[in-house]
């Protein structure tokens, strides 16, 4: 069976052996160009043990050695990052010359998925949902934006690529962060960054790290990586998913007006290391230009209460936006145990998600509709299978 044309995944679903463990590709789990390649497999051991669903995900570079080294830094910066909310990066694993990084698999969909699912049965991501989920990413985020090495010494871990596919929905209303990869830290040995490659995802980078073309430091390394960029910038970029769950569309797009300096803006040398819908020029023009009038007229419908939450974790500038995720964590919280029918919490998230799934698994039966996340709608033969045999873990 032959992948489709992209170049992280494999030829050919195969199994291979790899240190203690055998490897076998069950089905593409994400194969798109905006995003990074994901392989659903299994994981057994050579020796007696349970067999467990994992995820690889192809490390691709312009050079083996650059993609061997950065998934060893994913994989040493996971070694930091042991949280409920995190998932779990196993280590990673050179199979034909190409690394992959071994994964945590939790079953369920992306928000993205379950973004897309509610649209194709014309429904809205309830506030509350929303906001139930932006408060456990935003307790994830706090984590990492905290965490040390093990000597002790202070990570300053962005993650820089928060967004709808680097959130993962499960059962029993668990949300996990996904995708360290293009985290920017002070993990010593770290390999730099090549000079006008923007890391993370476009789409939801906060503006500060665009800004460094508009009014750049004299001291600043590389224009895309600002001298004080931290968590806020994570922040922004969970600002910006939260108000897609809201609206029910991405907020940037399309906007009411569009603006007349894009070449200005960002030089056309600076690249991203995924394709983009739209061009960077314009994403950056959107963000840098979408200030405190623009989020109030977005979220003029909206609660009070998260309206005020949104607004400030949007704001332009970094020093008035929320000091920590913590503190965006304890205001959604707040929300949530606030709300007219009782406090919103896992088990109410885990029915509106199963709720909305199944009635999108249902339509998709008689209509096709394009899933950038595979096997999801509906759920996969081999899955269902698996899943009644108990053979997988």
């Amino acid at each position: 069976m032959s992948e489709p044309n992209n170049p992280g995944a494999p030829r050919q679903l195969k199994s291979f052996e790899v240190g203690d463990f055998r490897y076998e590709i069950v089905r593409p789990l994400v194969v798109h160009p905006d995003y990074d390649t994901l392989l659903l497999a299994t994981r057994e051991p050579l020796q007696k043990g349970p067999v467990k669903l994992i995820v690889l995900k192809p490390v691709v570079m312009d050079f083996g050695r650059e993609a061997r080294h950065r998934a060893l830094e994913e994989v040493s910066l996971s070694k930091a990052l042991r949280h409920p909310n995190i998932a779990t990066v196993y280590g990673y694993v050179v199979q034909d010359e190409l690394p992959y990084i071994v994964m945590e698999h939790l079953r369920g969909c992306f928000l993205l998925t379950l973004m897309d699912a509610a649209w194709l049965v014309r429904r809205k991501l309830s506030p509350d949902f929303a906001a139930y989920v932006a408060s456990e990413v935003a307790e994830a985020l706090d984590y990492a934006h905290r965490c040390e090495d093990e000597d002790g010494r202070p990570l300053k871990l962005v993650h820089r690529a928060v967004g709808p596919m680097r959130i993962r929905l499960g059962e029993k209303g668990r949300v996990k962060l996904t995708n360290f990869g293009a985290a920017y830290s002070e993990l010593l040995g770290r390999l730099p960054t090549r000079r006008g490659l923007l890391r993370g995802d476009p789409a939801y980078i906060a503006p500060e790290i665009l800004r460094g073309f508009v009014s750049p430091d004299s001291r600043q390394r590389d224009p895309l990586t600002p001298r004080k960029l931290d968590g806020r910038a994570d922040i922004f970029s969970l600002g910006l998913v939260l108000l897609e769950m809201l609206l029910s569309h991405y907020p940037l797009d399309p906007p009411d007006s569009l603006w007349e300096d894009i070449e200005e803006r960002l030089p056309s040398e600076v690249r991203t290391e995924h394709s983009t819908l739209l061009p960077l020029e314009t994403l950056a023009n959107r963000v840098l230009h979408f200030g405190p009038d623009e989020v109030s007229h977005a979220t003029r419908e909206l609660p009070e209460a998260l309206r005020k939450i949104v607004a400030r974790a949007l704001r332009p500038e970094p020093a008035e936006r929320y000091a920590s995720a913590d503190d965006l964590r304890y205001d959604l919280r707040d929300f949530l145990h606030s709300r007219p029918g009782g406090p919103f919490g896992a088990k109410e998230a885990e029915a509106e998600m199963s709720d909305i799934l199944k009635e999108a698994s249902d339509l998709r039966k008689l209509a096709a509709h394009p899933d950038v996340e595979q096997g999801v709608l509906p759920s996969p033969p081999d899955l269902l299978k698996s899943r009644a045999s108990g053979e997988l873990t």
